[in-house]
């Protein structure tokens, strides 16, 4: 019959096992349910080399090499907040208009008018399209100062 162990953290205040503790060692005490006696158990995290293979995924990589050759990245990272603050603000105010009882069948009306106009109006004849796909290239150029 198994019994359940309860691991206590290692405050200091948990006894070590007999004999010295090598360096790198963590102890952990477990208690065990109907035992009234603490079992020191000793765990070695290992760094390296000792069958560990790490596989980063290629999108980690991507995002170091791109991290990396940024020059301000005080800029980057109080972009990328005020982005995150922007999100939740949006969520919030979404999660409020939902709450009225006839405004989002309104609002859900209106937006599939105005995909139905945008499309018609820029993606059906190929005249539009083309009009459209250069007034985004130049308007990244104009974001970006870079021609791609």
């Amino acid at each position: 019959m198994a019994t359940a162990c309860r691991f206590a953290a290692p405050l200091g205040l948990a006894t070590l096992p007999r004999g010295r503790v090598p360096a790198g060692v963590v102890v952990a005490v477990a208690q065990c349910a109907g035992s009234k006696v603490s079992r020191g158990v000793a765990v070695r995290a290992t760094s390296g080399g000792e069958g560990v293979t790490e596989d980063v995924p290629e999108i980690v990589k991507a995002a170091q090499d791109a991290w990396d050759k940024v020059e301000d990245k005080y800029a980057v990272a109080t972009i990328g907040v005020a982005a995150i603050v922007a999100l939740w603000t949006a969520a919030g105010a979404l999660k409020a208009i939902e709450k009225l009882p006839l405004l989002p069948g309104v609002l859900e009306i209106v937006g599939i008018g105005y995909t139905g106009w945008f499309t018609y109006r820029n993606l059906v004849f190929q005249p539009d399209r083309e009009a459209l796909i250069s007034k985004v290239k130049s308007t990244y150029e104009e974001i970006t100062g870079s021609s791609s």
